[in-house]
């Protein structure tokens, strides 16, 4: 009996140990993944602490950089596009002849300027005049075989039908003297329109045809300007009605112009709208095909912020720019906005009044001390 209870210790015991041991690998196992994770975050929380330590020292030791500022000041700024446009005169009329024969005297020159009605060119008129005299006694023996017939037809000795034929006749002929004497004008040119010659194609002596072109007549009071809009750009125009036009060969003389029409229809190849400018040229410093850059104002923001382009950073996808705050820098995220040639609108981030660095601002690093040499009030300070 005490043997078989020694016998059944001795099998427990052995099964203890056998348990024991089986467990000990995945103790062990256990016991290291503790023993790591607490030397992985000393290391971490280590290596936090030298990083700060580093911060600290570079601070320290990075000298003074000396920069420049601008206090932020509401100002005007617009998202405005400059377009290409030729000048061309508000009216150019070719004057034609209306009836064909020998030029007897030029009245005018190229450069003279004429009022509707004035004499540019007369014909030799003999030949019509001889034909207008010719109807015109046509017409008046018609108008006396008329007159005796409608006596006799009253006494009835003419009958209805001569009377009419003679009506018709007479009426035949006054239209025949009047289309003559309406070519024996014709033989006068006058001006249809007032304005300039710029082109005479005749001269005297000369035998024009009906239709041959004897000048060109120009209104150049006012001049049209033609530029073309993208397609882009036709909504924003639409809505406009005032424009400043640049005329380089007039030393980049600026004018104001204003809307005349805007085409419904793209030009088939350019693919652009076509917009004409109505601009007063009194003076008449303006000639026509000059070449202007049209100035379109698409959107205005009275009272925005602006920076200087090269004053803003991107850095890891974010858009930042640096602030000076006590002698120290400090980075801020923006939001950009609308852009004037090298100025930016700033819609988020910043607020008016803060120092912001433009010249420096790409050696400074975040709650560095700076050294500020010079601080600007506006914008334009930065190009004096």
């Amino acid at each position: 009996m005490e043997k078989q209870i020694i016998a059944e210790r001795e099998t427990s015991a052995r099964k203890w140990l056998r348990r024991i041991w089986g467990a000990l690998p995945s103790l062990f196992l256990t016991a290291l993944i503790v023993v790591v994770v607490m030397l992985f975050g000393r290391i971490q929380s280590e290596s936090k602490i030298l990083e700060e330590q580093k911060k600290t020292q570079m601070r320290q030791k990075q000298p003074d950089v000396n920069v420049v500022t601008l206090e932020l000041a509401p100002a005007p700024i617009r998202d405005r596009i400059n377009l290409p446009g030729i000048t061309q005169p508000w009216v150019k009329l070719d004057v034609l002849t209306e009836v064909s024969g020998k030029v007897a005297k030029k009245a005018v020159e190229e450069g003279n300027s004429v009022r509707k009605g004035d004499v540019i060119a007369v014909f030799d008129s003999r030949d019509y005049q001889n034909a207008y005299n010719s109807l015109k006694a046509l017409y008046q023996a018609a108008s006396a075989t008329l007159t005796r017939l409608e006596k006799l037809h009253e006494g009835q000795l003419a009958t209805r039908s001569q009377l009419d034929d003679a009506r018709a006749q007479a009426e035949n002929y006054r239209a025949s003297m009047d289309t003559a004497e309406l070519n024996l004008e014709r033989c006068t040119l006058r001006a249809p329109i007032s304005g300039l010659i710029n082109r005479l194609y005749i001269d005297n002596g000369q035998f024009l045809n009906h239709a041959d072109k004897v000048a060109e007549i120009l209104q150049i009071g006012q001049i049209k300007v033609r530029v073309g809009i993208p397609e882009s750009d036709v909504d924003a125009v639409r809505n406009l009605e005032d424009f400043n036009i640049k005329i380089d060969a007039l030393n980049g003389k600026i004018f104001s112009a204003k809307k005349y029409f805007l085409s419904r229809t793209a030009d088939t190849e350019a693919r652009l709208y076509n917009l004409d400018l109505a601009v007063d040229n009194a003076g008449g410093e303006i000639l026509p095909d000059m070449f202007a850059r049209v100035e379109i104002v698409k959107k205005e923001v009275p009272e925005g912020l602006s920076l200087p382009l090269y004053s803003i950073i991107t850095r890891n996808n974010e858009t930042i720019v640096y602030v000076c705050k006590d002698n120290k820098s400090y980075s801020r995220k923006i939001v950009t906005g609308l852009q004037e040639g090298w100025r930016v609108e700033i819609t988020q981030g910043l607020d008016a009044g803060e120092q912001v660095i433009v010249v420096g601002q790409r050696s400074v690093n975040d709650d560095q001390t700076v050294n500020v040499v010079r601080r600007l009030k506006s914008i334009e300070e930065l190009v004096k």
